[in-house]
């Protein structure tokens, strides 16, 4: 008896004449025909890439980083297994194939389902859990089918039943709606992480941040219009969401009214610009450069390395110094104080020296040094320059600029005196320390 391409598994009761399949010649041929469409399918993946140029990059959902990590091998080798079974069963009694087409619909949902999750959710901690959530129900399903299993498991979970108002689910619409709406989403994660890698892409500064806007809005549409879509495939009334809505509208209301509140204050800030991805800010006593711009949070990155997950709603709010939007020009001063005996022309000429030699320090406004007060223990020079970069650091500019001020001072042998103060020392009966040491 000679299988249809897409017939039914064969029952348990089978099993042993199946797999009696295997020792006959035509599974030698089924075996070659596999390994040629494993063959092609690579060829076929390698050639696409390297026309695409996607050597380099390692998050596409259909290369990976390999040929074997994207889902466009396995989706290929799938389509190829479906044609040569075509073909092959018009001729020999199938065995080989009636389990290579489950083990392969296994691994294009594995594989398009893991590296979806990956670009979507940048490696996320719990991304793994999914993925392994995945394989074994992707394996679990493909064991339950070759075996015949699955049918029967079907059949009992839809004798299942409760009711939900005026409608009757089933176990086995449950699962269903489940598995709907997980290939909806994952399908929407994909088009909405494309769109968003395609706005990004080559966007700067306050392009940058519209684009991630958009993205952002797009993302979100998507996930309710796939959800949507995938709970009136499986049959729920979507009416009877009403009523959930009222409820998650009060909840906004009351409980999650500050969630809310991020959330619009990020497409606010996404929206008028008012700071954008790249911009140096100031908030609480925190300053770094704004990473990224999410729908709830920003993250903002310090010098040091430290990150700061800032909620949106305190850029709204809050008082928040964006330095990007000033004058990028920063004046910086090095106050200096030298002996009195020193040449205060001499002092000039080596604090502007010092100064001109970083090529940091702008040419205009040039700097200059004023001698700015006698103080109680030496002469005070005060050393103005201005940078135009002060996101490259500044304190790492002065401590250049004060190494070369103490190189050049002791070089000249000037000193910088130690603080000194006069102190009158009374002994008993009102004498002072001069007669105490004239007795």
């Amino acid at each position: 008896m000679i299988d249809a391409p897409f017939a039914a598994p064969r029952p348990v009761d089978d099993l042993g004449a199946w797999l009696q399949g295997f020792l006959q010649p035509a599974a030698l041929a089924e075996l070659a025909a596999l390994a040629v469409a494993v063959i092609v399918a690579w060829v076929f993946t390698s050639a696409l890439r390297r026309a695409l140029s996607m050597q380099d990059e390692p998050n596409s959902v259909l290369f990976g980083r390999r040929i074997v990590d994207g889902a466009l091998f396995p989706l290929t080798l799938l389509l190829l297994g479906y044609l040569v079974r075509g073909v092959l069963v018009k001729f020999v009694p199938l065995a080989v194939f009636h389990v290579a087409i489950p083990v392969l619909v296994s691994l294009v949902v594995i594989r398009l389902g893991v590296k979806v999750l990956q670009v979507a959710f940048d490696n996320q901690p719990w991304v793994r859990v999914l993925e392994r959530t995945i394989s074994w129900v992707a394996w679990g399903a493909m064991v339950l089918w070759v075996s015949g299993l699955l049918p029967v498991m079907l059949a009992e979970m839809d004798d299942i039943t409760w009711k939900m108002g005026s409608s009757t689910l089933s176990l086995r619409t449950l699962v269903e709606g489940i598995v709907t709406a997980s290939v909806v989403l994952i399908l929407t994660l994909w088009v909405s992480a494309a769109i968003e890698a395609r706005l990004l892409r080559s966007a700067v500064g306050s392009d940058r941040s519209l684009r991630k806007a958009v993205s952002n809005f797009t993302r979100a549409l998507l996930l309710f219009v796939g959800l949507i879509v995938a709970l009136s495939a499986v049959g729920i009334d979507l009416t009877a969401l009403s009523v959930l809505g009222g409820a998650v509208g009060v909840g906004i209301g009351f409980g999650l009214q500050k969630l809310a509140s991020n959330y619009v204050s990020g497409f606010v800030i996404l929206t008028e610009r008012s700071i954008r991805i790249g911009d140096s800010v100031r908030v609480d006593s925190f300053e770094g450069r704004v990473t990224d711009i999410n729908a709830r949070y920003t993250l903002v990155r310090a010098s040091n390395g430290r990150q700061s997950i800032v909620p949106n709603e305190v850029f709204i709010t809050n008082r928040v110094e964006n330095l990007s939007l000033a004058e990028s020009r920063t004046g910086q001063a090095i106050v200096l104080s030298v002996d009195y005996e020193s040449d205060v022309e001499l002092v000039t000429r080596l604090l502007l020296a010092a100064a001109q030699a970083e090529p940091r320090v702008l040419k205009e406004p040039a700097p200059w040094v004023a001698l700015s007060n006698f103080g109680a223990d030496g002469l005070e020079f005060t050393l103005n320059y201005t940078i135009a970069d002060p996101d490259a650091g500044q304190l790492n500019l002065r401590s250049a600029i004060n190494r070369r001020i103490l190189a050049s001072l002791r070089e000249h042998g000037i000193e910088i005196p130690y603080p000194q103060r006069v102190v009158h020392v009374r002994g008993e009966g009102g004498a002072s320390a001069a007669e105490l040491s004239g007795s």
